[in-house]
């Protein structure tokens, strides 16, 4: 039955979800656990034997769904001793089990989820990113930097630039993640701008009105640290009413 677990199998295209935690500080309460995985070696019946509901799409599609929702299970698994696997909204977005909040992501080879009981957070989105060339992210500058982060980075040299724009992506890409299940209306880069980013560690201020609770100047933290090429960023949102300017 798709979302039960089927103990022990782990399927060739995936490794074993483990434990990850590169963030420069602890998060109380939240699970991350990641993978890798490799397309070319998925089977025909990894989703069936994984107890997982097959998406539609190509091998890559596919199985970057099966390694994310394989973190998800274990993580929701080890953090709260729930053995299920988040179903998928009409809206595309997981929907967690009662009393979780979670958020998986993949790219390139690699997946993550992160989970924690919705008691301590309210929120979390998960973030990774392959690194922006230099010449992609000056195309892209426009799209997902406001006016200000743009002249902030105007005094960098090309490969720092593209280094923090591919930041600044990532971050309002978790940002998403993290509110659109309280204010449930989509939002886009324009919406916030990173303000400060030093040592794994951001902030980011919302510059619309999402919902009467946040609004235009609420300020959040992220967490950031660079794995191998990609970028992986996380915004937690505390059980407790939002920050304000």
């Amino acid at each position: 039955m798709p979302g039960m677990i089927t103990p022990a199998f782990i399927p060739a295209c995936c490794a074993p979800p483990s434990p990850c935690w590169p963030f420069a500080e602890p998060l109380a309460g939240i699970t991350l656990l990641t993978t890798r995985f490799d397309a070319t070696r998925l089977e025909a019946d990894d989703f069936s034997r994984c107890g997982i509901a097959q998406p539609r799409g190509v091998a890559k599609r596919q199985t970057e769904f099966l390694a994310g929702r394989l973190c998800a299970r274990e993580a929701l698994r080890q953090a709260l001793g729930i053995g299920t696997v988040p179903a998928v909204g009409v809206d595309r977005a997981p929907i967690w089990p009662d009393g979780a909040v979670g958020s998986i992501t993949h790219g390139a080879g690699w997946a993550g989820a992160a989970v924690a009981s919705a008691s301590r957070w309210r929120g979390l989105g998960l973030d990774v990113e392959a690194l922006l060339p230099p010449e992609r992210a000056a195309r892209l500058a426009g799209e997902i930097l406001t006016d200000t982060e743009q002249a902030a980075l105007a005094t960098v040299d090309e490969a720092a630039r593209a280094w923090r724009l591919t930041l600044a992506f990532s971050l309002k890409e978790a940002l998403f993640k993290a509110l659109y299940p309280l204010v449930r209306r989509r939002f886009y880069f324009e919406a916030a701008q990173v303000t400060q980013a030093q040592d794994g560690v951001a902030s980011l201020r919302l510059l619309s009105d999402l919902d009467a609770e946040w609004q235009a100047g609420t300020e959040l933290h992220g967490y950031y640290a660079e794995l191998d090429g990609r970028l992986l960023t996380l915004i937690a949102v505390p059980a407790a009413p939002a920050p304000r300017r």
